[in-house]
């Protein structure tokens, strides 16, 4: 169980790299939130719309679909759909005892293309770039996990 703490650089970097992506994904929640009540809308539920000392003038458009807000939906769905692999697949490959330098190069590289994807999505950038900032992640994915299936067949 040695390998499993934070002495063990490998593991460090792999927690390093979890936690950034954990309190980014924790912080598009907040973001959906401020965004809701800075716009007065994109609310989804019907009991939303109560007079509240929160919402002092409720009115039905609040429950309009928000452009500005539904985008920090997609970006939060995005990470919710992406960010459990990385979690999985990482904890598995470090058990593989990797090099330390390809595990920061990979840990570290799948952070800043989930960053870019953010800024990226966020600005509303063609999705063409997107999908250029979304395939480098994704390919670091497909090596952890088939790395990890190789080493634990053979």
């Amino acid at each position: 169980m040695d390998g499993l703490s934070f002495d063990n650089p490998l593991f460090a970097t792999y927690a390093i790299a979890a936690t950034i992506l954990i309190l980014k994904a924790a912080a598009m929640a907040w973001l959906v939130v401020f965004r809701m009540i800075r716009e007065n809308g994109g609310f989804r539920s019907p009991e939303d719309t109560r007079k509240t000392l929160a919402n002092p003038n409720p009115h039905p458009d609040q429950l309009a679909p928000n452009e500005r807000v539904e985008r920090l939906r997609r970006i939060q769905l995005n990470d919710l759909e992406s960010l459990p692999y990385f979690f999985v697949a990482g904890f598995l490959w470090i058990l593989t005892e990797p090099s330390l330098v390809l595990a920061q190069w990979l840990f570290y590289g799948y952070v800043l293309t989930r960053l870019a994807h953010f800024v990226a999505y966020l600005t509303a950038q063609i999705h063409d770039i997107r999908a250029l900032l979304w395939t480098p992640g994704s390919l670091i994915l497909i090596y952890m996990a088939a790395s990890t299936l190789v080493t634990a067949l053979f």
